[in-house]
């Protein structure tokens, strides 16, 4: 709020926050439990780092951490309505044609073997395969700011497969394994079906071919999707000849192909980096939705670090016309964007399912 003052902005705060918990208060039956759940939500929305119950409990002025503790594990409640709740919230608060859905993953990290889930397993959190939950979430990005949209907990095969530890875990029982890429495209499905106005979605190589890829182009949603750079190009339709794996085509670009741009404002300002984007094939809409018409353009975005040459691959689908520039921003805005969610997510974790 500029030229604010401090008591307009905190009644601001205030006031929205007393919005939330009306929402939300029909998930309740009971009084005591809807009020448990608002202390909850003041205890995660204040500035301690870690909040365990205890601390939870400290500031909520509870003599221990059970009565919330209950909310999350004895109380009876719709995870899934409040998911839905949350996502009209945003949306009635965020929403813009040409937002972005960013796809991305998080790990928890876990000491026993009880937690829903948990498992040895790579994560980026930690930078190495260890002992955690992961969860796949759905965040929503747009001028206006971003928020979370919607989320799930990964389950691995020994876990799925292992019917006695999902029953005390109380998994429900017709719960499948689901890859994090399937899972992804769930929340794709979901945000569609409540009719979440987006243009594009963006994610990192673990979910950046197959099924997704196809779901977007049918959908006539754009994306910037990471793949490794193992993953095989070639043009076709009249466009430059290209053909190989995404890392050959970079280390075959002529110098002039490259272009520095930022990738979007970061804590030391522009998050500059080299660029380059290779137009594959224009291709009509119609060819993957009967309803669909245009031409639209599969393309190659590669990123190059400045300062040791790293790179990074991203498979593209845009508007014919697009210009690398909105590439970019589109890539560099869920980049920053999926930093500070990985903040928030390990701080939150997420609800098992």
């Amino acid at each position: 709020m500029m030229g604010a003052s401090i008591e307009e902005t905190l009644e601001l705060w205030a006031s929205s926050l007393r919005d939330v918990k009306a929402r939300i208060r029909p998930l309740f039956t009971q009084e005591r439990v809807a009020a448990s759940a608002g202390l909850f939500l003041d205890g995660l929305l204040g500035d301690e780092r870690r909040k365990t119950g205890w601390m939870r409990a400290e500031a909520a002025g509870d003599p221990g951490p059970w009565r919330q503790q209950a909310v999350l594990g004895r109380g009876r409640w719709d995870a899934d309505a409040l998911r839905d709740i949350v996502r009209d919230y945003v949306v009635e608060t965020l929403a813009a044609d040409d937002a972005v859905l960013v796809l991305d993953e998080t790990g928890f990290l876990k000491q026993g073997k009880a937690s829903c889930g948990v498992a040895r397993q790579y994560t980026g959190s930690a930078g190495k395969i260890t002992n955690c939950q992961i969860g796949v979430f759905a965040a929503y990005v747009s001028r206006h700011g971003h928020a979370f949209i919607d989320r799930a907990l990964y389950l691995p095969k020994a876990w799925t497969q292992h019917g006695v530890r999902m029953a005390a875990a109380h998994v429900p029982p017709e719960t499948d394994f689901a890859t994090k890429p399937r899972l992804a495209l769930g929340m794709i499905e979901r945000a569609m079906r409540a009719e979440v106005p987006f243009a594009w979605v963006a994610a990192d190589s673990v979910y950046g071919v197959g099924d997704i890829e196809s779901a977007l182009r049918r959908a006539g949603k754009g994306y910037v999707l990471g793949v490794n750079a193992n993953h095989y190009f070639g043009s076709w339709h009249g466009k430059r000849p290209v053909a190989g794996t995404a890392e050959a085509i970079a280390h075959e670009l002529d110098a002039s192909a490259w272009q520095r741009l930022s990738a979007g404002e970061g804590t030391k300002g522009a998050r500059l980096h080299d660029w380059a984007y290779c137009e594959l094939a224009d291709l009509d809409a119609a060819e993957y939705h009967e309803d669909r018409s245009g031409l639209w353009t599969r393309g190659l975005l590669i990123r190059r670090t400045i300062a040791d040459g790293d790179l990074a691959f991203f498979s593209t689908w845009c508007p014919a016309g697009t210009g690398i520039a909105t590439l970019v921003t589109i890539e560099g805005a869920s980049l920053g964007d999926r930093r500070q969610l990985r903040n928030r997510q390990e701080r939150i974790g997420p609800r098992p399912q």
